[in-house]
């Protein structure tokens, strides 16, 4: 539970600073609010499927979310009415996106590798320090 709990907060915490670095006026270059914006979303993909499976190890957490990164990104190539009609939307453009890029797909591995790495080192220090 107390596995669950942590990432649903570290989620509930990564959406907003995502949007933030995408809409705010942060007046960030637009690179960096371009692909900060595409990074924090594959950090939220990885913490919703961290707390749908608690139990798997992060190395598998980072496959799934690679997985369903790279398939929501490819799925902007298939013509489909309702759901073009869908990414029109905000929540549309938030969570499926419009526009097919391989550079959002190499931002979301990194991102999704960089943030398994942490899960990782925090999961196993965390047990570390317990063990002894």
């Amino acid at each position: 539970m107390q596995r669950v709990t942590a990432c649903l907060l570290l989620l509930l915490l990564t959406i907003p600073v995502g949007l933030a670095v995408r809409y705010a006026p942060l007046h960030l270059p637009w690179f960096w609010s371009k692909y900060l914006g595409s990074a924090f979303w594959a950090v939220a993909l990885y913490w919703f499927v961290a707390m749908l499976l608690p139990r798997l190890r992060p190395v598998a957490l980072a496959c799934i979310a690679g997985i369903a990164a790279t398939l929501v990104e490819l799925s902007r190539l298939v013509p489909e009415p309702h759901v073009d009609a869908f990414r029109l939307t905000l929540a549309g453009k938030l969570l499926l996106g419009r526009y097919f890029s391989i550079k959002n797909i190499v931002v979301y591995l990194l991102a999704i590798a960089l943030t398994a790495a942490a899960d990782s080192a925090w999961c196993f220090g965390a047990s570390n320090r317990q063990a002894n």
